[in-house]
């Protein structure tokens, strides 16, 4: 899984005895395993999961992998094909691999459009969607690519050089691996696939129907506005009225009920304890005490006491008149980034080793190019620890088949940036420097925790480029910025899904050259597809390219990633510090207690206190809900981790078998059924124009 700002945790499966070792009973292929239907399904099934990507992501900066719904679905589909066709060809589990690997690739570079490309239209920095797509098929084809073959020859260095000093066992894609092997074991293994595809489908079509009937009727079958019951009951008028405003309902959103399963409890509870503490309690304090201020969301009577805190629009929210919103999103963002840095701070040793360790790599690489009587060359290579510690029978991928379309990627980005971007050289290369070195650290938290920190790491790379670049215009200054960040989200993305994968396929026995293959078929496709389907919700939904409050305020996104990416771009090129005075004090005493609990978790809770870290707050997540005015997805993310613990302790290999494939069909399913109602919506006849307001407040949801 990945995510703009973190992501849900993955059960840590071991394969084995050994988890840095493949599988002991891999079978060699039987036949081509690169085939047309294995890319054909698995560029499909990335398809579904970037348009679901896209719509979660904007709604809450939440985005998923497509590396299991890939796995599963490839399975089903592909083993009916084999018996189907008249080649009789077999169908094994390399096969599977590349499904999902063309599944993962075609299903990522969804993250830059919930992030760093709305937030350049919300600054008035590119024309619209439609105009621009060319343009942003460039800049997500370069990004893409270049993340691809800069860490494509890094395959053994990640798998088999550093893997076990380093702990990178790759949760998510060890899980994967298991998920394929099982599948194709034996019978009964291909009868549970069956069953696990048929609870995948049911979930699946049941969130999408849910989500495309529920627009004619949000109020009834989408969110269930308690308060404003009682409003229109004279019940608790005042009171209510008051938790109207501060936007606490329920939403029945499959999505983030399937995230919910997928995550712990403390990351749950985390997450609606920090909606609780700046919804709840923090952003009423500031208005009560004249810190932040609200407006009138109706001029009907009955509601004339209805509030909206949520703005962000520049006439209205700024730092001499904040609205709660705006006020709360700074903690939440210089929170973030300062607890993920102490993260990165505690993984010292782990990054020195993979920094000594890469470079004894290089050395070795560049004296294996130097004649054999060199002294340099002898010097090198009899390096104590430098040989392989484990076997790997894949010959890797060559030199030939990365370094010159690397060169080439490079190149041509210069001209073309600077052309479409005016993005001098200078900055480009230091862009893509950033991406390179980045998505290193990337590559080594997602092996590690099975969490991918490109939010904070697209932001150093924000930081260092607007700190170094000396731009005429406070416009050219933030297009700079945003496009360094997006340079760096985009290819530390692609870099990690790319060694997920290679990881796969080395527990699997599968060469990596196929699954290479189809990783850049698949990114090529979708650096189509992702600005396809932006430009369709961008068209659809107008409002999320804007700041404007009143457009914002009747916006189904609430975009929080793309808030982020914006105030961070503001605060690196405005003359004076856009922040609120008592916002700052409050954002840099949040940011020292969260370095503190990073450090109470990573050095106190040892040995016999290690239990207290499963009750010990997620301040990553904490943050996060600081940035998000929407409390409903706190109380539906409860929701799922505590059916997924009912249902875990009720009935446990029931849960095991089909709980993440009923997760997996929700958040797939509302995905597609936003999508739906985007082109419906487009059409005009969805739910903005044969829609009831019956259930919301002032009839509007």
């Amino acid at each position: 899984m990945t995510a703009t700002e973190t992501t849900p945790e993955q059960p840590d499966e071991q394969s084995g005895p050994d988890p840095f070792l493949p599988f002991d009973d891999n079978r060699p292929a039987s036949g081509p395993i690169l085939t047309f239907r294995a890319l054909l399904v698995g560029i499909l099934c990335g398809t579904l999961v970037n348009t679901s990507n896209i719509y979660l992501g904007l709604k809450a900066g939440w985005t998923s992998s497509a590396n299991i719904f890939g796995s599963v679905i490839g399975f089903a589909v592909l083993r009916k094909w084999s018996k189907s066709s008249s080649s009789r060809q077999e169908f094994g589990p390399h096969e599977n691999n590349i499904v999902q690997t063309a599944a993962t690739a075609a299903g990522g570079l969804s993250n830059v459009f919930v992030s760093a490309v709305p937030a350049l239209y919300q600054l008035g920095l590119m024309d619209t969607p439609t105009k621009d797509y060319f343009r942003i098929v460039i800049l997500t084809a370069i990004g893409g690519c270049f993340g691809l073959l800069s860490v494509a020859p890094l395959r053994k260095f990640f798998l088999i050089h550093v893997a076990r000093e380093l702990d990178l066992v790759f949760p998510s894609s060890s899980a994967t691996a298991m998920t394929i092997r099982s599948m194709h074991q034996a019978i009964e293994g291909a009868a549970m696939a069956q069953r696990k595809l048929r609870a995948m489908v049911i979930a699946f079509s049941s969130a999408l129907l849910l989500r495309v009937v529920s627009q004619y009727a949000i109020g009834v079958f989408w969110d269930w506005h308690v308060f404003t019951w009682l409003i229109n009951s004279g019940v608790l008028v005042n009171v209510a009225t008051s938790m109207e405003s501060w936007g606490w309902f329920i939403e029945w959103t499959p999505a983030f009920i399937g995230s919910g399963m997928l995550v712990n409890v403390n990351v749950a509870v985390s997450f609606l304890s920090g909606s609780v503490l700046a919804w709840g309690m923090i952003g009423p304090y500031l208005v009560t005490q004249g810190l932040a201020f609200g407006e009138h969301r109706s001029t009907d009577p009955k509601w004339s006491e209805l509030m909206s805190y949520s703005s962000l629009s520049s006439e209205f929210a700024n730092a001499d008149h904040p609205s709660p919103r705006y006020w709360l999103l700074w903690p939440g963002v210089i929170c973030m980034m300062a607890t993920s840095l102490t993260e990165l701070a505690c993984q010292w040793r782990l990054i020195w080793t993979l920094l000594r360790d890469f470079t004894r790599t290089l050395l070795q690489w560049v004296a294996q190019m130097l004649p054999e009587r060199s002294n340099y060359r002898y010097t090198i290579l009899s390096e104590p620890g430098s040989s392989d510690t484990l076997s790997d029978k894949d010959e890797g991928i060559k030199t030939w088949m990365w370094l010159p379309g690397l060169l080439f990627v490079v190149a041509v980005s210069c001209p073309i940036l600077k052309v479409e971007y005016g993005m001098p050289i200078a900055e480009t290369l230091l862009a893509l420097f950033l991406a390179f070195v980045l998505s290193l650290l990337a590559i080594q938290a997602t092996g590690a925790t099975d969490t991918v920190p490109l939010g904070t790491l697209s932001k150093v790379s924000q930081v260092i480029v607007a700190g170094v670049s000396n731009q005429p215009t406070i416009e050219a200054s933030q297009r700079l910025n945003l496009l360094g960040g997006a340079l760096t989200n985009i290819g530390g993305s692609q870099a990690c899904d790319l060694m997920g994968d290679f990881r796969v396929g080395y527990l699997l026995g599968t060469p990596s050259l196929p699954q290479y293959t189809a990783q850049l078929i698949g990114t090529s496709l979708a650096a189509l597809i992702s600005p396809g389907i932006f430009v369709l919700f961008a068209t659809a939904y107008p409002c999320i390219l804007t700041t404007e409050s009143t457009a914002a305020a009747q916006c189904e996104f609430s975009s929080p990633s793309v808030s982020a990416w914006r105030t961070v771009a503001v605060a690196m090129t405005e003359p004076s510090l856009p922040i609120p005075p008592s916002s700052l004090t409050f954002a840099i005493a949040m940011s020292l207690l969260g370095i503190m609990a990073v450090l109470t978790r990573h050095f106190l809770w040892r040995g016999k206190w290690a239990h207290m870290r499963a009750y010990h707050p997620n301040m990553m997540i904490l943050a996060m809900a600081f940035t998000l005015p929407a409390t409903h997805y706190g109380i539906a993310f409860l929701m799922g981790a505590v059916a997924a613990v009912v249902w875990r302790r009720c009935a446990p290999a029931g849960f095991e078998a089909f709980g993440y494939a009923v997760a997996a069909g929700f958040i797939a399913g509302e995905g597609i059924g936003g999508s739906v109602n985007a082109a419906m919506s487009i059409l005009g006849i969805g739910g903005r124009s044969f829609g009831s307001g019956v259930g919301c407040p002032a009839g509007v949801c």
